[in-house]
């Protein structure tokens, strides 16, 4: 499974990228609101840093105005996936930027048939929200699992990326299920290596490896 980061920290993502952990980068209004920064700059600097998929999502609603946003997007860099919504109009542009070649992340997807649009329109990724279902007291979990499932038997290329993740658990649960790849807020990925066993071993071994009064070096 391809791990992405979902948000703008530049030195964060920088030093995630550089151990070779991280795929790629998706973004949203919310996270560029947050960055502080011009959307363009934002988006230049995270595909200058990280060689894979870097989502840009259209602030347009109707479908003309998507495809032209989309193709300004997708000039920023070879690496940037245009992030469409999953409406009609969103479905339209899709149809559209993925027959001139620009690769696009259908988000905000929240069912099974909206997946199925998706595929069918050409996206080359699909974004299931997992943890919005949870918040409403639906298995995110269980989407993830029936798109595999329907992409699977009819042969459809599209990618399952996770979203909208919210614990470790939900990255747990995205692998086991054989999601494509997950998307996950920087806070939650530092996370992913904590363990308090790990914690609780390594201090008895330090203490007893300084006990022996040795040195490897």
């Amino acid at each position: 499974m391809q791990f992405f980061l979902d948000g703008s920290d530049i030195e964060k993502i920088k030093k995630f990228s550089d151990l070779g952990l991280i795929d790629g980068v998706t973004t949203n209004p919310s996270i560029i609101l947050k960055s502080g920064k011009n959307m363009i700059e934002v988006i230049s600097e995270l595909a200058s840093i990280v060689s894979g998929s870097i989502s840009a999502e259209v602030s347009a609603l109707d479908s003309e105005k998507m495809v032209e946003e989309g193709i300004k997007l997708s000039q920023i860099a070879e690496n940037v996936t245009v992030k469409l919504p999953i409406t009609w109009d969103g479905l339209e542009a899709c149809n559209s930027l993925s027959r001139k070649g620009i690769s696009v992340n259908m988000t905000l997807c929240f069912s099974a048939s909206q997946a199925l649009l998706a595929a069918k329109s050409g996206a080359e990724y699909v974004s299931p929200f997992i943890g919005r279902l949870d918040d409403l007291n639906l298995d995110g979990a269980d989407l993830i699992s029936d798109i595999k499932l329907i992409y699977s038997n009819y042969n459809f290329s599209t990618k399952v990326l996770a979203a909208s993740i919210r614990t470790i658990n939900h990255v747990k649960q995205c692998a086991l299920l054989g999601a494509d790849v997950a998307t996950i807020p920087i806070d939650i990925f530092e996370k992913l290596v904590k363990h308090p066993l790990t914690d609780s071993g390594l201090s008895q071994f330090t203490a007893d490896w300084e006990k022996t009064g040795q040195s490897i070096l």
